[in-house]
Parts: structure tokens; C-alpha cells; sequence
């Protein structure tokens, strides 16, 4: 078959309620469910039959797919089969998501640090970061339902702590068709790069005092009470569409994942419940043969799922925390509205033989790491620092040895979260973050002459004097 061909096999696919297991169609755009008001998980009721096509073929076919010029192949939906095998071709949104490269850790950060890990640059999709791939999932979808149902006009919404308003306004903006965006973000709490996505790609951006479970609440209220289609987390077809990360993770390593670790920032929950699920269906059809281990990452300033794992399993309670400033700006979430779906599928992923760990880490830790990731050439945001500091922190307690390799989830570009790293350059956190700059680590610019200096100079001396201060501040000597 051409690779080039949109996949002929069609599932049929239902919402199923993690909490009391009722099921439903998905000709509607359903978040919670009517019955319980539990969230929902999306399943092919065809995924059996996909058992009668050996392992060894559908690996074929994946990696086929990744020379196809079939654009409704190139990104997440490589995998149509493994996620929304209901959508048609017309539907799908392709803007260049998904196939992010894993970056090994230098060598020198590698032997420094005493551990083998490498990021997956989540940065390098269209918005950069990883929302786009449950963007394109979620569009795709709410394209399918615009052409069903004949609406003229939708009204999409999300609570953001910056990376989901930046992807939803872009995709909206990109797809059109009476497709509108509108952003709620927490007032003061999303930094400048970010802010100006959704503002750039034309959405109606709406602010108030707060943080982002404030936004969330008004969000779901608006879902209940009005025709609009929710793009945060608890959209089931954005989970479908970050399954990816863990498919493409699997194809990097020739589809054997023994021995290695994911590390995963747990913010809303929403992106190590779509990991677990999709490492889960490579399982099952044993197009990967071992789990690898997954450890989720919160800082400790907002880490209600580490709390919650953190306990003797008989004394287990979940219980929201309230959040105070965190670096990590997209894992500031004290009541992930996931976390149904992660008890849920931490309890399917330890019986098929996989292994769950939670591991809370410092402010200062976060920081630490993303400094010493990125200067040792890499573009780890916040968020990758957090898992790096996760890394670190999960050797310290036992739970890695030099023998694993482990994968981080650097969620969006360094660029977003430029502001905290001048903050750590300028050391001026302030005190809330409780971060300190660690001076080996401060690199900061240097005038060589003066204003004054250089209005006194004609070009020739001027280009001298400078270049002389420029070989003495680096140490350089004369020929």
C-alpha cells in the first residue's frame, strides 16, 4: 500500500466515563460526564481487531509514513490508526506538529551530571510547545463536527496558563470557518513571548485576578452553560492527539523502550494521561514489548498528584493544593482536571507490568537545571528544567541507576520563559519563587567602553581600543 494513502480502516469510537463507566457517542463535543460529572476517555471499540495485524507490520507502516507527502499523514496522525480512526482526510488539520527531535545530552553535561538522558524538543511544534499536538487532535475533531452538524459558527475557549492559548488561538485562526478563539488567562501570571501569541493570531484574550484553576472554573461553567468548544485538557480529543509524543518516542528507538525512562511535567495532567495511554495501546498490540518506567514531575509549589502518590497506597487521598509562583508557569495547576484519568491509567499501567513514580522538586532545582541544560547547548524551557531537576532528584532517592536512559519532555522553546532566565542572571527573583541565582552560573553582558569613551574616539581608534578590551576580556593573547 502507498504511504501515501489515507488509511482505509475506520474505527468506531466512544466517551467512557472514568468514574462510573458510562459511555456515549461522539457525534457531539462532550467534556464531563452528564450521569456522574466525571471525565471522559475516548475508545475504539474496534481496537481488538487491530490484534490481527502483526506487530512487525504496523511498525513497518509508521515508519513508512514518515517519508509520506501526504500532509494529513506528516505530523501526529502517522498514527491514525492508534488515534482517531473516525476522522476523514478533509479533516484534518496538519501545521506542522508532531516529529520533534530527541536531542541526547552533550557529553559533558552527561558526564557532569553522572546520568544518560536526552530532551524531546516539544519547543520545535508551530507554537512551540507541546500543545499543538492535542491542538491538532482537537481541531481535527471539531472540523469533523462543523461539516456534520453544518454550524456556522464556533466559539472556542481555554483557560491557559500561556502554551494552550497560544496553540488554540493559532489553529483557530488557521482553520477559520466561522472558528473563533477566545483565551482566559490569569492577570500578571503568563509571561510577555506568550502573551503575544494569542494576540497575534487574532484571539479575544480576556484576563482576571488569579490563577489558573480561577480560569478553569470559569471555563467549565461557560461549557456547561453555553454552545462553546472547551480546549483545555478536558477535551478528550486533545489527550488523542498528545498520544503521539509517546508513539513518536517509541519510533525514535527503533520501537524498544526497555531500559528507558520518561520523565513528564504533571501539570493539568492532561499530557502523562495521553502518554500512559498510548504506551499502553503500543503494549497491548506489542508493538513495543516493555513498558518503559514513567516518572511525573510537580514542583513544590503546586503538587497535588506527588501528594497523593506520595502516601501508603491504603491511605491514598487526593486533595487540590493551593498553588503558590512556580517557574514552571504550565505546571501551576493545584487541581488537575486529568487526574481521574491518571489514577485510572496508573492502575491499568502497573498491572500490564509498567512502573508509576511521582518525584517532587525545588524552585531552585527548576531553575538550576534549565540554566545548566542550556549552557550546555540545549533549549530546555522551565518545564524541562523541572524534569531534569526530576532526573536528578529520582537518582538522589534510588529510583535510577547509570544504567538507564531517560527521556525529558521539554515542553515549549527556551524563549518563552526568557524572562525567569534573566531573572536568575539579574538575581532577582522575587521572594515567593524562592530562587536564588548560583553565581557560577550567572553569565551576564559587559560594556567594553563607555558612551562617553566612545564619543571621545575616531573610528580607527575606536576599532582598535575596542577590539584591545575585546582580546583582554577574553583572555585572548597577541600574535
Amino acid at each position: 500500500m502507498s504511504t501515501d494513502a489515507f488509511p482505509t480502516r475506520r474505527g468506531r469510537m466512544e466517551y467512557v466515563c472514568t468514574q462510573c463507566g458510562a459511555r456515549r457517542g461522539v457525534e457531539e463535543l462532550l467534556y464531563t460526564c452528564p450521569e456522574c460529572g466525571g471525565v471522559f476517555l475516548l475508545e475504539d471499540l474496534d481496537f481488538e481487531s487491530m490484534k490481527e495485524t502483526p506487530a512487525p507490520v504496523w511498525r513497518e507502516l509508521f515508519d513508512a509514513r514518515r517519508a509520506t507527502r501526504n500532509t494529513a499523514l506528516r505530523g501526529i496522525f502517522r498514527f491514525y490508526e492508534l488515534m482517531a480512526p473516525v476522522l476523514e482526510q478533509e479533516d484534518i488539520v496538519y501545521l506542522g506538529e508532531g516529529d520533534t527531535p530527541i536531542i541526547e545530552a552533550s557529553p559533558a553535561l552527561r558526564d557532569a551530571l553522572g546520568v544518560r538522558f536526552a530532551f524531546k524538543n516539544e519547543g520545535q511544534n508551530p507554537s512551540a510547545s507541546f500543545k499543538d499536538r492535542g491542538m491538532a487532535g482537537a481541531f481535527s475533531y471539531l472540523r469533523a463536527l462543523v461539516r456534520m452538524h453544518g454550524w456556522d459558527e464556533v466559539l472556542t475557549i481555554c483557560a491557559s496558563t500561556g502554551d494552550t492559548s497560544a496553540a488554540a488561538a493559532l489553529y483557530a485562526s488557521y482553520v477559520g470557518g466561522g472558528i473563533r478563539s477566545v483565551v482566559l488567562l490569569p492577570h500578571g501570571k503568563v509571561t510577555p513571548q506568550q502573551l503575544s501569541q494569542p494576540l497575534g493570531s487574532g484571539a479575544l484574550v480576556l484576563e482576571i485576578p488569579g490563577v489558573f484553576d480561577d480560569c478553569m472554573k470559569v471555563v467549565e461553567y461557560l461549557a456547561e452553560h453555553y454552545r462553546v468548544a472547551l480546549l483545555n485538557s478536558k477535551n478528550s480529543w486533545r489527550i488523542l492527539g498528545q498520544e503521539s509524543y509517546a508513539y513518536e518516542c517509541a519510533q525514535w528507538y527503533g520501537w524498544d523502550l526497555a531500559g528507558k525512562s520518561l520523565f513528564v511535567p504533571v501539570g493539568n495532567a492532561g499530557n502523562i494521561t495521553a502518554i500512559m495511554s498510548g504506551l499502553l495501546k503500543m503494549h497491548s498490540l506489542g508493538i513495543i514489548e516493555k513498558l518503559p518506567r514513567l516518572f511525573g514531575v510537580q514542583s513544590h509549589h503546586a503538587d497535588p498528584v506527588w501528594r497523593y502518590y506520595s502516601r501508603p497506597e491504603a491511605e491514598r487521598r487526593y486533595e487540590p493544593v493551593k498553588v503558590q509562583a512556580s517557574v514552571a508557569q504550565a505546571a501551576m495547576i493545584g487541581n488537575p482536571v486529568s487526574f481521574p484519568r491518571v489514577k485510572k491509567l496508573v492502575a491499568r499501567y502497573t498491572a500490564a507490568g509498567g512502573d508509576f513514580n511521582m518525584v517532587q522538586v525545588t524552585e531552585q532545582a527548576i531553575m538550576d537545571a534549565m540554566i545548566i541544560a542550556n549552557r550546555h547547548g540545549h533549549i530546555a524551557c522551565t518545564q524541562g528544567g523541572e524534569c531534569l531537576a526530576g532526573l536528578l532528584r529520582a537518582r538522589e532517592l534510588g529510583l535510577i541507576d547509570k544504567s538507564d536512559f531517560s527521556i525529558l519532555d521539554a515542553t515549549a522553546h527556551a524563549l518563552k520563559f526568557s524572562g525567569f532566565q534573566n531573572m536568575y542572571m539579574e538575581d532577582s527573583f522575587p521572594p515567593e519563587f524562592g530562587v536564588k541565582a548560583r553565581p557560577e552560573l550567572v553569565c551576564a553582558p559587559r560594556l567594553l567602553l563607555s558612551p562617553e569613551r566612545r564619543a571621545m574616539l575616531d573610528e580607527t581608534a575606536f576599532t582598535a581600543e575596542a577590539a584591545g578590551e575585546l582580546a583582554r576580556a577574553a583572555g585572548l593573547k597577541s600574535r
